[in-house]
């Protein structure tokens, strides 16, 4: 560094304004964050909460699950949740567990009732094991959803809906073709 003093200065100032350069550019990611949040922007870091506004939050029904079997159905069959509470408009998941006791296969069909009655037309099933025929092979345990809402025009005097389902044998089921 042999050379006048303004280049020594210069050097200075040049190495200065590096360093500010460098520290400005290190903090800016942070600053960047704290403005988007404090703004309400880019908030990539966390999920939208879902709002389902047709949800009618004044009023709570009661949901009771039943199953039911014929006798000539060598299962098991039962809700997995007995009881439940929920909004009109909320979407409702529930399980059934159903178990072949036989050591064979066998083909069921649940069909569903309502209580009370005109409870049926504010369900609205958007997936059911009752939509299709049920083969279970020789002790073959599953479970099964049924996914529905309970929509917000029924009834106000409605509080308790029962969700019945009954699983009827269906002949021949079982004969595999060889």
């Amino acid at each position: 560094m042999n050379g006048k003093p303004e280049n020594r200065i210069l050097l200075v100032k040049l190495v200065v304004v590096a360093g500010v350069m460098f520290g400005f550019g290190f903090a800016l990611a942070p600053f960047y964050n704290k403005l988007c949040e404090a703004v309400g922007l880019n908030q990539i870091q966390s999920a939208d909460a879902p709002l389902n506004t047709q949800v009618d939050r004044t009023r709570v029904v009661t949901l009771q699950f039943d199953s039911n079997l014929r006798d000539d159905l060598p299962w098991t069959f039962r809700p997995l949740t007995k009881s439940l509470q929920v909004h009109p408009g909320e979407l409702v998941h529930v399980l059934y567990e159903v178990k072949n006791a036989s050591d064979q296969p066998v083909m069921g069909q649940a069909i569903p009732s309502y209580g009370p009655q005109l409870a049926a037309q504010y369900v609205k099933k958007l997936e059911c094991f009752c939509f299709t025929r049920q083969q279970l092979q020789a002790h073959e345990t599953r479970s099964m959803a049924v996914v529905f809402v309970l929509t917000p025009s029924l009834p106000r005097d409605v509080h308790t809906v029962t969700l019945s389902y009954t699983f009827f044998k269906v002949e021949g089921a079982g004969r595999q073709a060889g």
